[in-house]
């Protein structure tokens, strides 16, 4: 079985593939979607160490698909609150870049955050696609927090 098959047969079980169309309009999935759970990677090279103290668990994190990165054409980078703070490792980020090429609406959420020295434990994030659960809750989150969504 090649990848797009596997991909397919994936997201048709998540049923993402097989969406009901209407009048030749795909009907969009209402129910989030849990994509992935990762570690974040690269934490230490961008904005998320002087960002430490503002970022809790629920935050939302925005996903931006980097095609021009020299060292991943899959890259998917990690925004919190405007601050670019890692990205999804290179081995976990298959379906999630191919699904953001697609024009799917994905988002993050930090559910995970220790005070390790080991790199790969400190921030841990879920990817999710569907209905955004923080923009159905309807009410934005700009506190001193420094969250950038919706709780």
């Amino acid at each position: 079985m090649n990848k797009r098959n596997f991909l397919k047969e994936f997201l048709s079980l998540a049923g993402l593939a097989a969406m009901p169309v209407v009048a030749g309009k795909t009907i969009k999935q209402q129910t989030p979607l849990l994509i992935q759970t990762s570690p974040l990677a690269g934490f230490q090279y961008y904005e998320g160490e002087r960002l430490w103290p503002r970022m809790h668990p629920g935050d939302r994190l925005n996903l931006l698909r980097t095609p021009w990165n020299p060292y991943d054409k899959r890259a998917v980078e990690i925004w919190w609150a405007g601050n670019l703070i890692g990205h999804l490792p290179r081995q976990e980020n298959i379906a999630v870049s191919q699904m953001l090429d697609r024009g799917e609406m994905l988002y993050g959420v930090l559910v995970e955050k220790h005070g390790t020295d080991n790199l790969w434990e400190r921030v841990r994030l879920e990817v999710w696609c569907g209905s955004d659960r923080f923009m159905a809750m309807g009410k934005r989150r700009e506190s001193g927090r420094g969250g950038s969504g919706y709780v």
